[in-house]
């Protein structure tokens, strides 16, 4: 799980640094990838409701993760 978070992270800050550099990864590509950050700020938020069910909750949360983190891969170079 910890491993799964960590790399999710990494590859938001890549994806902020890359932007930078010029490259044009598309709105929607960068869409997905601001709200994987805002669903884990959300999480951290309520980290205390992950206690009762943990499996549960971040089992959906791997799920939800990976449906962005593959939607953002196939937008890439999209524009709304």
């Amino acid at each position: 799980m910890g491993v799964a978070i960590a790399s999710l992270i990494v590859q938001i800050v890549l994806g902020v640094v890359l932007a930078n550099t010029g490259i044009d990864p598309g709105n929607q590509h960068v869409f997905y990838g601001v709200v994987i950050a805002v669903t884990f700020t959300f999480v951290y938020i309520y980290r205390a409701q992950f206690r009762k069910r943990p499996t549960l909750y971040y089992g959906l949360l791997m799920l939800f993760t990976m449906g962005l983190g593959i939607r953002g891969i196939m937008t890439f170079g999209n524009s709304f």
